[in-house]
């Protein structure tokens, strides 16, 4: 978010909450903790899909039960629906949300879109601007006539009026070409697995694709995930973590860990990986402890978590930082996170 004074454009960070991705008993376990983030001033909730509940109906449930906290998807992945078809999500859930709801699209990655979606993980960077294009004409109410390499859509519109207003559409991305696309075509960014150090040349190729496109970095709206963990067990927190870092760049493919080698983490990067692959999880755990942790996360007891968590908030061109939860999480643990980082304490 930013105000604008007489002299000078001031960023003010705001702080979102990013729903556990890990297993939730319930659907309403994750709509009572979207309804306690509203409670402790959180700025939006954002809701991941994975393999788990689909985000459609969790976040019309939550809209129901909220008034002000905004809703969001981050991210809705660009193979499992069509674009067409995520148009009318965000159409839809734009009218549910009271105008709250924001969408986060992006490819997610092959182990997921492969082997759980059953598509094929080819060209994620066409793929990803095709779908953001044909959203925001469908979110237009116009008829769309798009011919692209993967879609091509003849006649059709919106058959309800058009959301008012029309709903943001982020990317997620990692790489310096998938960052570069969401400022030149997206309404924000959402980065995740940063360090502090290596989020500032991916700014950069957001401000460059901003320029590409002939807009101004200040009016997207980049939002940091930061993993949380804070307990009066300081230790727990910071192993919980630990082996959440560790799993994302060991065992979901190779994207995150490619992601730690171009911010100057080759070598441990690739020796975690490795060593997940091989079954050594308590060596890549390990390596994650000592060489990374304070880099990628706030954890510890609540006063040492609120402490780490300033210093991403206080990073130069990030809008939000999204508070987020080790997969290894307990419900009472995710809630105890989200009371001690939330921004009115």
């Amino acid at each position: 978010m930013c105000i604008h004074d007489t002299h000078r454009v001031v960023r003010v960070t705001e702080r979102d909450v990013f729903l556990p991705v890990g297993a939730q008993p319930s659907l309403d376990a994750l709509v009572d903790q979207i309804e306690r983030a509203e409670q402790l001033g959180y700025d939006r909730a954002w809701l991941p899909e994975s393999w788990g509940r689909e985000a459609g109906t969790v976040l019309a449930t939550a809209a129901e039960r909220t008034e002000e906290i905004g809703l969001g998807t981050s991210i809705a992945n660009v193979y499992s629906r069509s674009p067409a078809l995520l148009g009318q999500l965000a159409a839809s859930q734009q009218e549910a949300a009271g105008g709250r709801f924001r969408l986060g699209v992006g490819p997610s990655g092959p182990i997921v879109i492969e082997n759980w979606h059953g598509r094929d993980f080819g060209n994620p960077l066409r793929h990803t601007r095709e779908t953001i294009d044909i959203v925001k004409r469908v979110l237009s109410g116009e008829v769309v006539d798009y011919d692209g390499e993967y879609h091509d859509i003849e006649g059709f519109r919106l058959r309800c009026d058009p959301p008012e207003p029309a709903p943001a559409v982020d990317a997620a991305g990692l790489g310096p070409k998938a960052v570069e696309l969401a400022g030149r075509f997206a309404d924000g960014w959402h980065a995740v697995n940063y360090t502090r150090d290596g989020l500032r040349d991916r700014l950069d190729d957001l401000e460059r694709g901003a320029e590409l496109g002939d807009r101004s970095v200040e009016d997207l709206r980049v939002t940091l995930s930061v993993g949380c963990c804070a307990l009066e067990d300081g230790d727990r927190a910071r192993e919980l973590l630990v082996q959440h870092t560790a799993f994302y760049i060991g065992g979901m493919g190779t994207y995150y860990r490619d992601n730690l080698v171009r911010q100057g983490y080759e070598e441990v990067a690739n020796e975690i990986y490795d060593a997940w692959q091989d079954e050594e999880r308590e060596h890549a755990k390990r390596l994650v402890r000592e060489e990374l942790r304070d880099q990628m996360g706030a954890a510890g007891t609540p006063e040492e978590a609120r402490a780490e968590l300033q210093s991403f908030l206080d990073i130069d061109g990030v809008d939000a930082v999204n508070v987020s939860f080790p997969r290894g999480a307990e419900v009472e643990e995710v809630m105890r996170t989200m009371e001690t980082m939330a921004p009115d304490v």
